[in-house]
């Protein structure tokens, strides 16, 4: 049995030094990605572990009559003699890191084999090699989270495997007492040598697997330092001009077949092979490329009939996402000759240098709508906006670049739209109400962004008094009080109703809310003197009414109260004859 069993690993220790050099192949290394194979790939693993059990079954040793043979090369067996092998380590490798049906696949071709050289154990070996594969297929999905099961499992496994096989030569002996006594002489050694044998391969495949994560640290280092070189170029936006000296860059620092950049429409830039068959502008014809643009997902071309532009040298491509903003802008395409050097590495390099550029792009349209918000933020402070409504404006853009750029966007252009119309309203000591309205309006488009659906607003003007004249934001900040004070607990429902009508020689203003109401306390001086207190200032109210009463006198000043049904009514009356309108700009 000693020497059996030293025979054994001496053997398998040739059978080892072949495994290393395995481990080197890129073929062999696209299995420890785990991803969905084609049945043609399939095929091909199959025949690549079934040959290695078939290596391993060459690598066995012949017992006879209790002694065995140190002859190297293996003839077709008799039936007084016995094979002690290894063919059941590449099958369980091929079901460890390609799943069952590669297990299986294998294990059919290497039992098969057993089952030609014949002898006491070829038709037990035919049997249980193949149903090894698919066990050991089994225990890989079991430990599916591992990309290479760990060395002290596979050594369980790999005693599983061998002690299978003594079982079924048991089964399948015609002479009990004899298979009992080769099960005795075969039975530890092929347990010894296949355990070990497999915990060393699966040992060496995490090695490479170590390689592989190492490598891609190293890319994405390499990433990084593409990302910094290209952010000039991005600065400038995507145009052709930029586009053409990106993929310049990728293609020298990645080295791939091709580098093609596009938008949303056409190819701006492509550089490497087929570069003189793509002019820039070309329209986009591949449907899987107009794909990665509708839904923003990376994709994977292995079909050359796929690519665009055609060329006998690109048989592959990664199409990569541009994304600006949360939405997709462009395309990058790395083209490779074959389909086989798509490794995970250049996968994940490929996917980080989208991911950057994008975030790059991300950054530098943020830059620039911080850029918009700071003079923003100086154009409002210099024409007397309330501060709280900047912050809370700004506050609210900022949220909202991360999760609705869109309505980022539209909300900058409002504030703007705000801006200028508050400086031309600011910059005289009265405005037309319809000039005024314009300025509520942006105010009101602005705010409820902020507040959503916490309430409505319901306006209701006569059109022929859009010319009277009113101290400059008193309907925005009537309005603004409302939402801040009147509305502060509603969630949803709330109502703000202004109308504008004519009674008489005056016109009269007035804006209701469904809100809280006023305290009574506050209720008699709010708009006489300024009020501090738990429901905030009263300064904004008593400006308005002071700056009512120095223009139209005290018949002009505010009117507050609280309604019967809830909420808070603040009226103030106007002249709406020209003749009054005469008197205020001879008076000033």
């Amino acid at each position: 049995m000693q020497e059996l069993t030293l025979h054994l690993f001496e053997r398998m220790g040739m059978l080892l030094i072949l495994t290393f050099i395995l481990t080197r192949i890129p073929l062999f290394r696209q299995l420890l990605d785990r991803k969905e194979m084609s049945g043609m790939r399939m095929f091909i693993y199959s025949g690549l572990f079934g040959l290695f059990g078939i290596l391993g079954t060459y690598a066995g040793v012949v017992v006879e009559n209790g002694e065995s043979s140190s002859s190297f090369w293996l003839m077709r067996l008799t039936g007084e003699q016995a094979l002690a092998h290894s063919a059941l380590v590449g099958v369980v490798i091929g079901g460890l890191i390609g799943g069952p049906r590669v297990g299986i696949g294998g294990g059919l071709l290497a039992g098969a084999h057993l089952l030609y050289i014949g002898g006491a154990t070829g038709l037990a070996g035919a049997i249980a090699v193949p149903l090894t594969g698919a066990l050991a297929g089994g225990v890989a999905r079991f430990f599916s989270q591992e990309r290479v099961i760990s060395p002290a499992k596979a050594l369980f496994v790999g005693m599983f495997a061998p002690i299978l096989l003594m079982g079924m030569i048991l089964i399948c002996a015609g002479e009990p007492d004899r298979a009992v006594e080769l099960v005795n002489l075969i039975g530890l050694p092929m347990v010894l040598t296949n355990s070990i044998s497999i915990a060393i391969f699966t040992t060496m495949l995490r090695v490479a697997l170590t390689e592989e994560e190492r490598a891609a640290a190293y890319e994405t280092e390499k990433a990084f330092h593409i990302a910094e070189s290209a952010l000039p170029h991005l600065k400038q936006g995507l145009t052709y001009r930029t586009a053409q000296a990106v993929a310049a860059l990728l293609l020298r620092e990645l080295k791939t077949a091709a580098v093609a950049i596009t938008d949303t429409e056409r190819f701006l830039a492509h550089a490497g092979t087929a570069s003189r068959t793509l002019d820039p502008g070309e329209e986009i014809q591949s449907d899987l490329t107009k794909s990665v643009i509708a839904t923003g997902e990376l994709r994977i071309i292995e079909n050359a009939e796929e690519i665009q532009p055609r060329h006998p040298a690109l048989g592959a491509a990664i199409l990569v996402p541009i994304i600006e903003a949360g939405q997709v802008v462009g395309v990058i395409q790395f083209y490779f000759k074959r389909p086989e050097d798509i490794r995970r590495v250049e996968l994940v390099m490929a996917q980080g240098l989208g991911q950057l550029i994008s975030y790059q792009l991300g950054a530098t349209a943020h830059e620039k709508m911080s850029h918009l918000m700071k003079e923003a933020e100086l154009k409002l402070l210099q024409a007397q906006i309330n501060p709280h409504f900047l912050f809370n404006t700004l506050n609210a853009i900022h949220s909202l670049i991360r999760t609705d750029p869109l309505l980022a966007r539209h909300a900058t252009m409002q504030l703007g739209a705000f801006m200028r119309l508050n400086v031309k309203v600011m910059a005289s000591r009265r405005t037309t109400i319809r000039e005024e309205m314009e300025l509520l309006n942006a105010y009101l488009d602005i705010i409820q962004i902020r507040f959503e659906d916490q309430f409505a607003f319901q306006c209701q003007l006569d059109p022929a008094l859009g010319e009277l004249m009113i101290p400059p934001a008193t309907l925005q900040m009537l309005v603004e009080n409302s939402i801040k004070h009147g509305l502060r607990d509603k969630a949803s429902g709330g109502v703000i109703q202004l109308t504008l009508s004519r009674a008489g020689d005056m016109a009269v203003i007035q804006l209701r809310d469904n809100g809280i109401g006023i305290s009574p306390e506050v209720l008699d001086s709010l708009g006489d003197q300024p009020i501090i207190g738990s429901e905030g200032t009263g300064n904004g109210i008593y400006n308005i009414n002071q700056r009512l009463i120095s223009m139209f006198g005290k018949e002009a000043r505010l009117i507050v109260e609280n309604l019967a049904e809830g909420g808070c009514s603040i009226s103030f009356s106007i002249p709406c004859s020209l003749s009054e309108g005469s008197r205020y700009r001879e008076a000033n």
